[in-house]
């Protein structure tokens, strides 16, 4: 548990870049064999592509760092629960691992596609909560 209360402070590090560039403030960060191999956070509105999640982000740089498309190794830190279409590009890539801080009741995968992911993916779920809670109503808050 120390260790993912670690990988996301830096999660909500890449997070809080987001909300700076006035994007969702969504972080998130790949590890591998206990080193980041990856950092990514939402670029959506710089990008104009509605594709352009933390984690999709992500699952590319960690692929290209790997050079290949499978991260059975390596666990996915991410603020937020991942929206179903993360959740199926993370079933793809077979993620070993996610650890996701605040649940979505209104995108996350969990109600809309609990079978998304690969069957041998563990999830872990509302490490550091409240401060991925806070940042996200922060933004929304800012926004009204």
């Amino acid at each position: 548990m120390a260790d993912d209360k670690f990988y996301m402070r830096e999660a909500l590090a890449e997070a809080r870049k987001a909300f700076s560039e006035e994007e969702i403030p969504i972080g998130a960060v790949i590890v591998c064999r206990d080193r980041i191999i990856a950092r990514a956070h939402n670029l959506t509105e710089r990008l104009t592509d509605v594709t352009a999640h933390a984690e999709m982000q992500a699952i590319t740089a960690a692929a290209a760092h790997l050079g290949g498309k499978y991260l059975q190794d390596c666990t996915l830190y991410v603020t937020v629960e991942p929206c179903t279409m993360c959740a199926g590009a993370l079933g793809w890539a077979q993620i070993g691992r996610i650890v996701y801080g605040s649940s979505d009741e209104k995108r996350g995968y969990s109600h809309f596609a609990p079978h998304a992911l690969h069957p041998r993916t563990e999830v872990a779920s509302g490490v550091l909560d409240e401060e991925c809670t806070a940042l996200m109503k922060e933004f929304f808050q800012r926004k009204r």
